[in-house]
C-alpha cells in the first residue's frame, strides 16, 4: 500500500527523461530548456482545456441554479457543446469597419489573452512546482492585470465607434476603481508574511499551519468583490449588459477576435481562484493531507472550488448600475482596504518587534473577524442608507374633502 501512495504522490512522467538528456548531454542546460518547454506546454494545455470545460460547467450549473437543464443536445450531457461553439466562431466571418485602425484593432484581442496566460506562470503547484518563481511574484500578477485596461482602450478607440468608446471607457473607469482597493487588499498577506514571492507565501502558511483567510477575512472579501468586477462577470458586467450602450468595447468584433474576449473572460476567472487560493487558502497545502494527495492535484481542486463561487455569484445576483458599482468601490472598498492595511500593519509591528510567540496569530485572528464583521456592517449601513425607499408613518385623516367633478356638457348631435 505505501508503494502505491509513493507512486502516485510522486508521479513524473519526464523523470527518466531528464536523467537520459543530462547523461547524453553533459550539461544541465539541456534539461533546463526542455523543463521549461514541458512546463509551459503543460500550463498551456491546463488552461486552454479549462476555457473549453469551463464553458460547459458554467452553461450547466448556471442551468441548474435557474431551475433548466442547460446543454444536452451535443454529445453525451452535453459534453460536447464547447466543441460545437468553437467550431461555429471559427465558421462565422470576421467583420471589420472599413473606417477602423486596423492594425490597432486586430491587437486586443492577443493582448487580453497575453496576460491571462501568463499569469499563472508564477503560481505554485507544488512544493518544487513553480515555472517562474520570482519574489515579486505579487508585483507581477498587479502589472499582469493592468495591461487589460490598455488593451481595452485600443478595441474601443480603433473600432472607430462611439458606442464602443463609451463602452471601453465605463470599464477602464470601473477597473481603475477596483483596481485600487485589489492593490490594497494584496498588500495585507504581503505584510503578514514578510515577501512578494508566492511560493513564499504559501510556505509562510504552511509553516504555521494557518491559512491567511482566517487571519485577513477582511481583505479576502474586498479582493474578491474587486476581482469579480475586474473580470467583467455579472453582478458587473456593465460592458456588455443589455440596458447598457449595446456590447461594449468589443461591438465591432466577431468571429474568432470575439470568441477570444469571452474566453479570456473564462481563463481570468480561474486565474483569480487561483491567487485567492494561492495567497489566502493555503495553495497546495490541505493541513497534512498535501503528504498522500499530490499537491498540484488539492491546488486545481482550490482553482474549482472558488472558480464554482464565481459561477454560483452569476447565477444568482442581479445586475448592478454603473453608479452603484462606482459608489461601492469609492466610498466602500477603498476605505475599508485603507483601514486594513492601517490594522494589519500594526498588528504585525506589535508581533514582531515585541516577540511574541504564535498564541498572537489567534489573538489576531479574532480581533480581525470581529473588526471585519462591524466595519462591513456600518459601511452597508452607511452606503445602502440612500438607497432605502421606507414608508411613512400613518397618519389617520377623519375627513378627507374631494372636490366634486363638473357636470358634463350636452352631447352635440352626430
Amino acid at each position: 500500500m505505501t508503494f502505491l501512495l509513493d507512486a502516485w504522490y510522486n508521479f513524473d512522467p519526464f523523470d527518466e527523461l531528464y536523467e537520459w538528456l543530462q547523461d547524453t548531454a553533459g550539461s544541465t542546460e539541456l534539461v533546463y530548456v526542455v523543463s521549461a518547454v514541458l512546463g509551459a506546454t503543460a500550463i498551456l494545455t491546463f488552461v486552454g482545456l479549462g476555457a473549453l470545460a469551463n464553458v460547459w460547467l458554467e452553461r450547466r450549473i448556471i442551468g441548474r441554479i435557474q431551475v433548466r437543464r442547460g446543454p444536452n443536445r451535443v454529445g453525451l450531457w452535453g459534453l460536447l457543446q464547447p466543441v460545437a461553439d468553437a467550431i461555429k466562431l471559427i465558421q462565422k466571418e470576421v467583420l471589420q469597419p472599413r473606417a477602423s485602425d486596423g492594425a490597432l484593432f486586430n491587437l486586443p484581442p492577443i493582448l487580453v489573452f497575453i496576460p491571462a496566460m501568463l499569469t499563472f506562470a508564477v503560481f505554485a503547484w507544488a512544493p518544487d512546482l513553480v515555472y517562474a518563481d520570482l519574489n515579486v511574484g505579487v508585483l507581477y500578477l498587479l502589472a499582469l492585470s493592468s495591461v487589460t485596461s490598455l488593451a481595452i482602450f485600443i478595441a474601443g478607440w480603433s473600432s472607430n465607434n462611439k458606442y464602443a468608446l463609451l463602452g471601453a471607457m465605463r470599464v477602464i473607469a470601473m477597473a481603475i476603481s477596483y483596481e485600487i482597493p485589489m492593490v490594497l487588499a494584496l498588500l495585507a498577506p504581503v505584510i503578514v508574511a514578510g515577501t512578494m514571492n508566492i511560493p513564499g507565501i504559501v510556505d509562510w502558511q504552511r509553516q504555521y499551519d494557518v491559512w491567511l483567510a482566517f487571519l485577513l477575512p477582511l481583505p479576502v472579501f474586498i479582493y474578491a468583490i474587486s476581482a469579480t468586477a475586474e473580470l467583467n462577470r455579472t453582478p458587473a458586467d456593465i460592458a456588455e449588459a443589455e440596458s447598457e450602450i449595446i456590447a461594449g468595447f468589443h461591438t465591432e468584433y466577431s468571429g474568432m477576435k470575439f470568441g477570444l474576449f469571452y474566453a479570456v473572460e473564462l481563463i481570468n476567472s480561474l486565474a483569480v481562484s487561483g491567487i485567492i487560493a494561492s495567497l489566502f487558502f493555503g495553495g497546495y497545502s490541505l493541513y497534512g493531507l498535501d503528504e498522500y494527495i499530490p499537491p498540484w492535484i488539492i491546488f486545481i481542486g482550490k482553482i474549482y472550488f472558488f472558480y464554482f463561487g464565481l459561477i454560483w455569484l452569476r447565477g444568482t445576483w442581479p445586475r448592478l448600475r454603473v453608479d452603484q458599482l462606482m459608489a461601492f468601490s469609492w466610498k466602500m472598498l477603498i476605505p475599508l482596504a485603507l483601514i486594513n492595511v492601517v490594522l494589519v500593519a500594526t498588528e504585525v509591528l506589535l508581533w514582531r518587534e515585541l516577540e511574541l510567540g504564535d498564541w498572537f496569530l489567534a489573538v489576531i485572528a479574532a480581533v480581525n473577524i470581529v473588526l471585519a464583521f462591524l466595519l462591513l456592517n456600518l459601511f452597508f449601513r452607511i452606503l445602502t442608507s440612500s438607497y432605502y425607499r421606507l414608508p411613512r408613518r400613518v397618519r389617520l385623516v377623519g375627513e378627507v374633502s374631494v372636490p366634486s367633478l363638473p357636470a358634463p356638457g350636452p352631447v352635440a348631435p352626430s
